[in-house]
């Protein structure tokens, strides 16, 4: 009897001949936790171990007794499971959290990047804007040089003529390129 209660592993315990048969029922259990997983998950029902009275002393006990190690594997089996299920999401927790600080890293050392790319561009648009400024600046001093050079070279043609015209007035002659139609 003792080597019967240790190998019920490899060979279930007999049945009474008068025990109808049990039947044990599965049913699909959806998980508690929302899985990313479409696997579903089995979960056998334990059957009330039947009670008989006292009429077949060590047979009943002996079933009695397979019962209780049949619920204790099953235990155990639905705890390693648990355990499993568990260690899976804790690693995949973790892996996740992992991924997203690598990718918040990455994204952090772009946008830097592209921060000092902006201050660089505004740094050399900032000169660009100057050079500008200085060149119109310059356009504008050559302009206003043309300009005095102008406005002199017209003073001095007008002096000129003023003089021409007071020696040909003062000599009664006329100058020998005559505008108009005379």
């Amino acid at each position: 009897m003792a080597d019967q209660l240790k190998n019920t592993d490899s060979a279930p315990a007999p049945a009474p001949a008068e025990a109808p048969p049990v039947e044990e029922k599965k049913a699909v259990v959806p998980s508690p936790e929302p899985v990313e997983s479409k696997a579903l998950a089995l979960v056998e029902k334990i059957p009330e171990p039947v009670k008989k009275q006292a009429s077949g002393g060590s047979i009943d006990r002996d079933i009695a007794l397979a019962e209780v190690e049949k619920e204790k594997r099953l235990s155990y089996v639905k705890a390693w499971e648990e355990s499993e299920k568990s260690k899976s999401e804790n690693k995949a927790q973790k892996k996740l959290s992992a991924v997203t600080a690598w990718e918040n890293s990455k994204k952090a050392a772009i946008e830097a990047k592209l921060k000092k790319i902006e201050e660089q561009l505004e740094r050399k648009k900032a000169e660009y804007a100057e050079k500008m400024k200085n060149q119109v600046a310059s356009v504008h001093k050559e302009a206003e040089e043309k300009r005095a050079m102008v406005e002199a070279k017209r003073g001095e043609e007008i002096l000129k003529a003023e003089e021409l015209a007071a020696k040909y007035r003062a000599t009664g002659t006329t100058p020998k390129k005559v505008l108009g139609c005379f």
